[in-house]
């Protein structure tokens, strides 16, 4: 009989731990007995149902996530589970697509202040006009005025990173190098050495630093805000696990609504749709807080001012330890 055959009729004794098996999967480690060379189609669905949890139950996790706030956190702790996807990695998932399109999107091209960028024909001096083609050169004045001197030079108008002064990073850090110097020369130094860079690679090192870092300090903060949740709620008699599934589905919640966010200015560039969205993501927090430990709107309100402002003092703290952290390594 052909040899291809038989690799698709269930063998009697388990190929992977030698178990006798008399059905399609072994009763003592769970693998296949009906085993054939997988195609690249199962090899593309294992792969993206592994890392991107595109499955059938996404979609029903995905509905109480989006539109049944706090729901998806009651299901899970009443025992409801195999039916929707992990919290974990529900988590995982929308966080990786969220941080992946804003990388590809080009959202780290961040500009700061004005937002403007100079000018290709001010190739002159900072903080000099330079003259047009036609234009006679006027005589330059040997002592400028006093308002003139005291005036400061714009020498960076746009981009991630901007000085008054050609100096001003340098001079603006000198304190905290020399705090730093005294325990660690070697971040000082690393510190020294992102100062001395040209501006485009400063702002190329905090890109690669942010997308590098800042995930994970932000999966990080999930237990800290887990750690909130318990002192807001204390006498609540949930445990912190209760607390850290809320805090990973919430969480999530954010992720995807950003996404969409994102995904909307690219489609729909009117100021309703970019309202909606803000209002969405303020009122469902309180909303599922309100259905996972129930209270009224007004206690719950301010547990949910409290809980914000801990959470993003926190998320603004991490982010900026995360960047640091990369620059000097």
């Amino acid at each position: 009989m052909n040899t291809q055959v038989l690799d698709h009729h269930a063998a009697t004794e388990c190929q992977n731990c030698d178990a006798a098996v008399s059905g399609n999967y072994c009763h003592e480690c769970g693998q296949e007995t009906v085993l054939h060379p997988a195609s690249t189609r199962e090899f593309l669905h294992e792969f993206i149902g592994h890392y991107v949890a595109l499955e059938g139950k996404l979609w029903k996790s995905l509905w109480l996530l989006l539109f049944r706030p706090g729901l998806l956190t009651l299901e899970y702790i009443k025992g409801r589970r195999v039916r929707y996807v992990q919290p974990l990695r529900l988590y995982l998932t929308f966080s990786l697509i969220f941080f992946a399109m804003m990388k590809y999107d080009g959202q780290h091209e961040v500009q700061v202040g004005a937002g403007k960028k100079a000018p290709a024909a001010h190739a002159g001096q900072p903080g000099k006009p330079a003259a047009s083609a036609a234009a006679t050169p006027k005589p330059v004045s040997p002592a400028p005025s006093a308002a003139a001197a005291a005036k400061p030079k714009r020498v960076d108008e746009g981009g991630i990173i901007q000085e008054d002064d050609p100096n001003e990073l340098r001079d603006g850090t000198k304190g905290l190098r020399e705090w730093v110097a005294g325990y660690s020369p070697h971040v000082a130094d690393k510190m020294s050495e992102f100062i001395a860079m040209p501006k485009d690679e400063k702002e190329h090192a905090l890109t690669a630093a942010f997308y590098a870092y800042v995930p994970y300090a932000v999966f990080f903060m999930m237990p800290l805000f887990a750690l909130y949740l318990k002192v807001l709620y204390l006498g609540s008699g949930k445990r912190f696990g209760e607390h850290l599934l809320f805090a990973l589905h919430t969480n999530a919640f954010a992720f995807v609504a950003m996404t969409l966010m994102q995904l909307a200015r690219h489609v729909l560039n009117f100021w309703l749709i970019k309202t909606l969205f803000v209002l969405w993501l303020a009122f469902y927090l309180p909303v599922a807080m309100r259905r996972v430990y129930g209270g009224g709107r007004i206690i719950t309100g301010l547990r949910w001012v409290v809980l914000m402002f801990l959470h993003l003092l926190g998320m603004s703290l991490a982010v900026a330890a995360a960047v640091a952290f990369g620059v000097v390594h």
